[in-house]
């Protein structure tokens, strides 16, 4: 019997083992035209076992760079792509820049900033200010979620102000909603339990 741990590492795994058997059998074919129709059959076995590669753009040269890989750079065969240099392995994947955005205010997000900008680009009207009175009640509810304790109302006017800039004002007499009433939306609602009679009266009845 022969034990995985007894056999040959394979670069590939996803494939089996029984397509890297089918390389290294192609490795031996010295017609090069036969060989390279042995490497199309293969590519095509590979697409079939890894159905989710066609998601990917170009997954033809995907697989064909796997096949190379697998054969350890050796398959010299008539393919639609060049064989990729080894040192490509090698190679470290491109360190993706960490966003280094600035915010104001951590409590509200950058969300709630580029929401602000967007309202600023509005038009001058009842839309816009009925918009305006939205976002202040939302930074309310953010900064709720934040310190659950308390909110001063014209602190939440200031900050609009400051994030916008001076170019979003409220209405002398807008009222933002009661902290107690934002408090009551956020709450999490306490699951409903199951009435103990009707669990008995199933049991009677599986009886």
């Amino acid at each position: 019997m022969e034990y995985n741990t007894q056999r040959e590492i394979m670069p590939i795994p996803e494939y089996g083992r029984n397509v890297h058997k089918m390389i290294e059998y192609t490795l031996t074919i010295e017609d090069r035209e036969k060989r390279s129709k042995a490497a199309n059959a293969i590519v095509s076995i590979m697409a079939l076992l890894n159905p989710h590669l066609r998601e990917i753009t170009d997954y033809k040269h995907k697989l064909w760079d796997h096949l190379f890989i697998i054969s350890n750079f050796k398959l010299d065969v008539e393919a639609p792509y060049p064989m990729p240099s080894p040192d490509t392995l090698m190679e470290k994947p491109k360190r993706i820049p960490y966003p280094s955005k600035n915010i104001k205010y951590k409590h509200y997000g950058k969300t709630t900033e580029l929401m602000i900008q967007e309202i600023i680009k509005m038009e001058e009207g009842p839309i816009k200010e009925s918009m305006v009175e939205k976002i202040a009640n939302f930074m309310k509810m953010s900064y709720l979620s934040w310190n659950r304790d308390s909110v001063d109302d014209q602190q939440i006017i200031e900050q609009l102000r400051i994030l916008s800039e001076g170019q979003l004002h409220l209405k002398d007499n807008t009222q933002l909603e009661l902290t107690s009433d934002i408090l009551a939306k956020t709450a999490r609602k306490p699951m409903p339990l199951k009435n103990n009679k009707n669990r008995q009266n199933k049991r009677r009845n599986r009886k």
